[in-house]
This record gives C-alpha cells, sequence and structure tokens, in this order.
C-alpha cells in the first residue's frame, strides 16, 4: 500500500537515488542562488553581463535603495493588509464550515460538501471576466477589499476540505459527552473542537497565508494602482519602459520572500503536526 523505504530498495534503485537528489536540489536551488547574486551586483556588472559569476563588488546597499527610490514599502503593507485578513478570514469560516459539515448529519449535508470540493477544480481563469465585472458593478475594484472579498471566497473551499477532513477524525464520544452535561454548541466548537485542531489550522494558516501573499495574477486583474498593488505586481511594475533595474528587482523579490519563509519556520512545529495529524495510530 505504501511505497518501500529507499533503504530497502535495490541497489540499483539506492544509487540512482543518491545521484539524482543532490542534482535535483542544486537545479531547485540554482535559480534562488541566481536571484540572491543579483541582488548584491551593482547595474555596471550585470550590463557587462556576469549573471552567474560571482559580484565584483557586494552592493549591499541595494535592499536600502529599493525602499528609498521605489514604494516597495507601501507595496509591502498592501500585501498585510490583504493576506491578514484573508488567512483570518478563510481559517475561521473554514473552521466552522468544517465542524459543521463533519458532526452535524443534515439532509444536504454531502450536498453541500461536495459545492465545497468542486470549487476547487473550477480553473481560476475562467472567472476572471465575471470577478473583474463584479468588482467594477459592486464599487470594490482597484481596492483592498476586491482582493480580501475574493480570496476569502476562493480560499474557503479548499481550507474547508482540509479542515472536515481532520475535524471529521475526532471522536464522537467527546462531543456528545460535552451536549450530555449541557455545553452549548459554541462552546463546543470553541472550546472542545478549536484546542484539538489547532495543529491543523496553524498548517492552514501557513498555507493560505503563502498562496495569497505570493498571487500575482488577481492581484493584475482586480487591482490597478500602486497604492493598492500588494508585492508582487509592485515588483512586476519595477521594470520601467526603456531600462530594467534587475539589482532592484532581485532586491525586491529577495525581501518579497521573507514574510512567507519568517511565518513557516515560526510555525514550523504546528505546520509539520498539522500535515501529519493522523497519519499514525496508536
Amino acid at each position: 500500500m505504501f511505497p518501500r523505504p529507499i533503504e530497502k530498495a535495490s541497489p540499483f534503485a539506492n544509487i540512482s537515488y543518491r545521484v539524482a537528489l543532490p542534482i535535483a536540489l542544486v537545479v531547485w536551488l540554482l535559480p534562488l542562488a541566481a536571484v540572491m547574486l543579483t541582488s548584491i551586483r551593482t547595474i555596471d556588472d550585470i550590463n557587462q553581463g556576469n549573471y552567474w559569476t560571482w559580484p565584483s563588488s557586494l552592493e549591499f546597499w541595494n535592499y536600502v535603495t529599493i525602499f528609498q527610490t521605489t514604494p516597495m514599502a507601501r507595496f509591502m503593507i498592501n500585501s498585510v493588509i490583504i493576506t491578514v485578513p484573508v488567512m483570518i478570514g478563510s481559517v475561521a469560516l473554514a473552521a466552522a464550515a468544517g465542524y459543521a459539515l463533519a458532526k452535524y448529519k443534515f439532509r444536504a449535508n454531502i450536498w453541500l460538501f461536495a459545492m465545497f470540493v468542486g470549487g476547487n477544480f473550477v480553473p481560476f481563469q475562467i472567472l476572471m471576466i465575471p470577478v473583474r465585472d463584479m468588482a467594477l458593478f459592486t464599487g470594490v475594484y482597484d481596492t483592498h477589499l476586491a482582493l480580501i472579498l475574493f480570496h476569502v471566497a476562493f480560499q474557503t473551499g479548499f481550507c474547508t476540505l482540509f479542515m472536515r477532513n481532520f475535524i471529521s477524525g475526532l471522536p464522537n464520544a467527546l462531543i456528545e459527552s460535552a451536549r450530555v452535561e449541557g455545553v452549548s454548541e459554541y462552546k463546543i466548537f470553541w472550546f472542545i473542537v478549536v484546542p484539538l485542531v489547532r495543529p491543523a489550522l496553524a498548517a492552514l494558516a501557513v498555507l493560505i497565508f503563502t498562496f495569497v501573499w505570493n498571487d500575482y495574477f488577481w492581484a493584475l486583474v482586480l487591482v490597478q494602482s500602486d497604492a493598492v498593488k500588494p508585492v508582487t505586481a509592485g515588483i512586476s511594475a519595477l521594470r520601467g519602459q526603456w531600462l530594467a533595474s534587475w539589482q532592484l528587482i532581485s532586491a525586491g523579490a529577495v525581501v518579497a520572500a521573507l514574510p512567507p519563509v519568517a511565518l513557516f519556520f515560526l510555525l514550523q512545529r504546528h505546520f509539520i503536526a498539522g500535515l501529519t495529524l493522523g497519519a499514525t495510530k496508536g
């Protein structure tokens, strides 16, 4: 049912694995290393075609310049304004909906759950025109609220699927015993269910934060002005019409990648526990 550990595989498979793994790791990390090196190059170094060699001089001042000469700080604040409410709203709605779908038996339960699952298979590109028209009609186009509402609506389906599967694994006897004692449904959810699925909530929060923070497509569709653009769309706007300051763009990309990485390391223990919750028994 499960793949065999690599240690128990054939000698050929072991050798192939040990050879392919470092190669795949280098290929995966090579673009990241190139971006980080470019972020500390000078413009003259880039114009001379030195893309992969060690910079002739280290220009760490690029990380200061990106905030002094561009609206990078505004872009970062916009991303925080958009991402944090989406993360909180999606996780909160998904936890409540997942609890209802997992522990309540009603006629439309399976159909409602199927709607949440089916929404994850809808290609988001086909929603571009109707979502943009809806934003224009309601007057939220080119505002933080447009991206917040869309991401909460779009991410809640995946989050509900995620949380429903975790909450389904909680013993029904625990909830029924609390009901027998006269505990309200709200207190059962808040004081019993939420603490038990805290690792899953942390894992989901990290995933949603990363998804929304790195979103580029909807930032182009629903936002136009620099005052509202998140950091992903803002970095692309730094490329001029005639000249691109790649050292500043690379520095901005590195800065933009720091918050999701920091959040992952901050919640790493809960994130791993949430992903592996229920993987073993006993």
